[in-house]
């Protein structure tokens, strides 16, 4: 699982700005993130149990000793979230140290990740990585066990941006969108950056709060958004509008100078395909059936069903 990547989108013939929902409270939504934000900012501030890691032999973490072979099988201390909910308190207070894969070395990690957690003591940097790195492992195949070793990374370093980075991603993929957004925007908010956008306007969606998404999406224009990153944006808010009742917004919305047949970038057979998906909602089926077959020549790895779409819009004899 890569910490730093996310993806998003944009459109060409007809542009149009993504707007808040008509409406919206601005002061209401103001409040929510207020109140949103103080929650976060007080569970970073908590303390954290950082210096209490040993290893087996019972070693201080903080102890420049290697810790090869270690089993991890320190007890949790069991920490109270203020105002977070119970929810969330379940998720961080574990009974248990989930238990890492032989291969879960932190030797895995992406050079910036290492880089973050040399401001930790080394015993426990050692001990933080493996868990991230089982839960790099884990994510596709295991959503929920990684998301048990992001949670256990994110109780003993929790003011390090990359953990909380990791393990709101991790979140996303196991499905738990208020724990991924809550630690999304406290990863933001620690490093200043533009953070997984594209992931928390998604979340929102998922949270049913389309409108929210779009704040998302208007707001990041001119942030430094890498071009994958910019296209996956304009996906969500595409869905976004859709959710909406918007169709044909959600159609103007993806089009752009990528949104061309003979590109072959990266993210051009997803870009493609949700172009065809939201036609075929706005009811222009022929137009659909010729962007599924787009997406369907792009995508060299087989990642959607375009064809087989296409087949199922095409009229037949």
């Amino acid at each position: 699982m890569s910490t730093g990547a996310a993806v998003v989108e944009t459109g060409a013939d007809e542009q149009v700005e993504p707007t808040v929902v008509d409406g919206t409270d601005e002061a209401a939504k103001n409040d929510r993130d207020d109140a949103d934000e103080s929650v976060e900012a007080r569970a970073e501030s908590e303390p954290v149990a950082e210096t209490e890691a040993k290893t087996e032999s019972g070693t201080d973490a903080g102890t420049p000793t290697a810790i090869e072979g270690a089993t991890d099988e320190t007890p949790e201390v069991e920490r109270e979230l203020p105002e977070a909910g119970e929810d969330r308190e379940r998720a961080f207070t574990r009974s248990r140290t989930p238990e890492l894969p032989q291969d879960a070395d932190i030797s895995v990690l992406d050079p910036e990740v290492k880089q973050e957690l040399r401001g930790l003591p080394k015993g426990l940097a050692e001990i933080v990585g493996r868990h991230l790195a089982a839960a790099g492992m884990l994510v596709d195949s295991e959503p929920e066990l990684a998301l048990e070793h992001a949670r256990y990374a994110r109780s003993k370093a929790a003011r390090v941006a990359v953990v909380r980075e990791a393990a709101g991603l991790t979140a996303y993929h196991a499905g738990e969108w208020s724990e991924a957004l809550s630690e999304l925007r406290a990863a933001r908010r620690m490093s200043h950056g533009a953070g997984h956008v594209a992931v928390m306007a998604d979340c929102e969606r998922a949270l049913g709060r389309p409108e929210r998404a779009i704040e998302l999406a208007r707001e990041a224009q001119g942030s430094p958004l890498s071009a994958e990153e910019a296209v996956e944006l304009r996906i969500v808010a595409a869905g976004a509008r859709r959710d909406m009742g918007q169709l044909e917004a959600a159609v103007v919305a993806l089009q752009g100078d990528d949104l061309d047949a003979k590109r072959r970038d990266p993210w051009s057979a997803r870009l493609f395909y949700a172009y065809a998906d939201n036609l075929e909602a706005a009811g222009r089926t022929e137009e659909a059936v010729r962007w599924f077959l787009n997406a369907a020549q792009a995508d060299d790895d087989n990642e959607t069903d375009a064809a087989e779409r296409a087949f199922d819009l095409s009229p037949q004899d």
